[in-house]
């Protein structure tokens, strides 16, 4: 049995849909040493009945990383625990945010906040399965739902069930009438509502998740939270990541360079690409934001998006793409 990976909530990367792969994850890590990292939101039915082991894969490296499972049914939810708990990750979290229609039509995501005891009873028979956190991701209400009353009352219900944290993205989520794109800007943030929840639930772990765009801000919300969680920011402009460490968790050490990234990201396609074939364009779209606001931005992107597609494309792409930035660096230099 793997030992449980040590934990620290206080900054995380946010699981989003065909984003945070495990190629994803491992650029991540290289950025940041103690962040917590999410899959992709996986169905535990695809768990169960498909591929566990692709679904399940991660290098060891990329721990502390947590698994977000989809899903309502507490049987089929437990063999998705069990089965993830022998993968070794650091923590199982179920989600209850997501608006997409897809997710609605399996009785999962974020229609599941107008079923707390039903969600309760998921989390109760997961906690059974495991002594890896189980956690919980939701809304602060969906559709005409009071979000004093009904989170509370969703909240509480988790509580009783066991939970060991949740994280709670400051909006509600419209499931009637408003697309999951929608669902990202139009709802109104209400940061002060997840602040009294966490007063409320201390010293249940609370983190804060929507909105937050810079690690300014990401600070500024750690005077109320127990941390918060990044999604867009962090996989559109990378290199933030670099300076969590420092910012959130004390180290000393430098941060990691554009060309110290280049070249391990490079080892690691090569490698992927021995063992699993690997397309190199799988593993350069999680890295165009790297050289963001560098001369040579534009340049770098178009070279990591278009020439990895190429036939043939390999790692030295990314060094191709590293040398659009440095160059106008070397001239301003001479």
């Amino acid at each position: 049995m793997t030992a449980a990976p040590k934990l620290d909530r206080r900054f995380s990367v946010a699981p989003m849909m065909d984003w945070t792969d495990r190629h994803c994850r491992f650029l991540h890590r290289l950025l940041t040493r103690h962040a917590l990292l999410f899959t992709e939101m996986v169905t535990s039915a695809a768990i169960v009945h498909g591929d566990a082991d692709r679904h399940l894969r991660f290098d060891p490296v990329e721990q502390p990383v947590a698994l977000q499972l989809g899903g309502s049914d507490p049987a089929e939810l437990v063999k998705a625990t069990r089965l993830a708990h022998d993968w070794g990750y650091a923590e199982i979290n179920l989600n209850v945010g997501c608006p997409s229609d897809r997710v609605q039509s399996g009785r999962f995501g974020a229609c599941l906040m107008a079923e707390p005891d039903l969600v309760a009873d998921c989390v109760r028979a997961m906690r059974d399965a495991t002594d890896r956190p189980v956690t919980v991701k939701c809304r602060i209400g969906i559709d005409n739902q009071d979000t004093e009353e009904s989170l509370d009352r969703f909240a509480d219900a988790m509580v009783a069930a066991g939970a060991d944290a949740l994280y709670v993205h400051a909006r509600k989520a419209w499931l009637k009438g408003l697309s999951p794109k929608g669902n990202r800007t139009i709802p109104p943030l209400d940061y002060d509502r997840v602040h009294r929840l966490r007063t409320r639930l201390a010293p249940l772990p609370v983190m804060i998740n929507g909105g937050l765009e810079t690690l300014e801000a990401a600070e500024a919300e750690m005077a109320y939270m127990d941390g918060v969680m990044l999604g867009r920011a962090a996989y559109h402009s990378p290199m933030l990541l670099a300076e969590v460490d420092r910012r959130f968790y004390g180290a000393t050490t430098p941060a990691p360079t554009l060309e110290a990234i280049i070249a391990a990201m490079a080892d690691y396609a090569d490698r992927d690409a021995a063992a699993e074939g690997t397309r190199i364009n799988n593993i350069a779209r999680h890295m165009l934001g790297l050289a963001n606001g560098l001369p040579g931005a534009r340049q770098f992107r178009q070279i990591m998006s278009v020439d990895a597609c190429k036939p043939g494309a390999d790692s030295a792409v990314m060094f191709r793409a590293l040398e659009a930035v440095n160059r106008p660096r070397l001239a301003e230099a001479s």
